[in-house]
């Protein structure tokens, strides 16, 4: 039986944004989901994601940034992202019952996440689905500094074909984190985790990635 899901609003230092709550009955955690640049919430990836997370007894919080809220397309910049991150990871934890509180999300939103800990957001730990770790074809222009500070599991969860993550760059920001950084490398995938031959929906491709994520959370919980 599908886990039923609620539309909630987060107030972000006085502004709304959206978010879909989705909790099943005791999950062994709570996982607040961001969405990358280009799509919002409602994007079938996360949707599909967030969905089988939750048949698999992870509870699970959405939300649109404010720039999306807004109907923006240029995302937000650090400060408003970061804002919204606390933001949503309270009102993760007023609804959970003491379950780890963990921060994940797509490419930008994942990065986003990473700072605000950075910057003392709590969390159990991070999951990135995507992490941009430089702009495609610029592997100079590394987005890793704030990283190594970071002492909470982390799973990279990445595409082999990710133009936004050369493969041996991010293999050293792992081995440079430390052992609480682990690569689940997606092998064929690219930024959007889609692979040469296969037909999938964006909604089954979310949903298939979930097994992982849902066991790296098992696993450091």
């Amino acid at each position: 039986m599908s886990v039923s899901e609620s539309r909630i609003t987060i107030d972000v230092d006085g502004a709304p944004i959206s978010g879909i709550y989705g909790r099943p009955d005791k999950p062994f955690a709570t996982l607040a989901l961001a969405h990358g640049a280009g799509a919002g919430m409602e994007h079938p990836f996360l949707g599909g994601l967030a969905r089988a997370l939750n048949d698999d007894g992870v509870a699970t919080l959405r939300f649109n940034f404010p720039y999306r809220e807004a109907g923006k397309r240029f995302p937000d910049r650090p400060p408003a992202a970061i804002a919204a991150w606390r933001a949503v990871m309270e009102v993760a934890a007023s609804r959970s019952e003491g379950e780890p509180l963990w921060a994940a999300g797509k490419s930008f939103g994942g990065r986003m996440a990473s700072m605000a800990v950075a910057e003392g957001m709590p969390a159990a730990g991070l999951v990135y689905l995507g992490y941009p770790l430089h702009p495609p074809g610029k592997p100079e222009k590394l987005r890793d500094e704030h990283l190594y500070g970071l002492t909470m599991p982390m799973l990279f969860l990445q595409g082999t074909r990710d133009t936004f993550a050369t493969p041996e760059l991010l293999e050293g920001v792992a081995s440079r984190i430390g052992p609480t950084a682990t690569i689940e490398w997606w092998d064929g995938g690219d930024h959007s985790f889609n692979r040469v031959g296969v037909k999938k929906s964006a909604a089954d491709v979310g949903a298939s990635l979930a097994a992982p994520v849902s066991a790296f959370l098992r696993g450091n919980g």
